[in-house]
């Protein structure tokens, strides 16, 4: 299952595949992201520097920093965002809605 999860698919569909219950699978997705934030969050000491990517729920290449949220507003996302990252960096995000409080906070969106 955590091979299916790296790969993104769906929860649904890897049960499909591994023949096991919709459930089961629903319901280790979330300990697999929980598992991942606390060992990433172990290992993210200091500020990301240079250019940094933002997104709600890409995994990509290089340095990552995962965090679990309850939702995605800006007044959830802000704090984590400027602890993080230098406010002097280019920062690229997807114009999602809550990323355009970056353009209030001495970050070049």
């Amino acid at each position: 299952m955590l091979e299916y999860f790296v790969f993104e698919v769906t929860a649904r569909s890897a049960a499909n595949l591994l023949e096991i219950q919709p459930n089961s699978a629903a319901l280790f997705y979330p300990k697999i992201r929980k598992v991942t934030t606390y060992y990433l969050e172990l290992q993210a000491h200091k500020v990301f520097e240079g250019a940094v990517e933002l997104d709600e729920s890409y995994f990509g290449g290089g340095k990552v920093y995962a965090k679990v949220v309850t939702d995605t507003n800006s007044d959830t996302l802000m704090p984590i965002i400027t602890r993080k990252i230098a406010p002097d960096n280019v920062v690229y995000t997807d114009c999602y809605r809550s990323d355009n409080a970056l353009d209030v906070a001495d970050f070049l969106p």
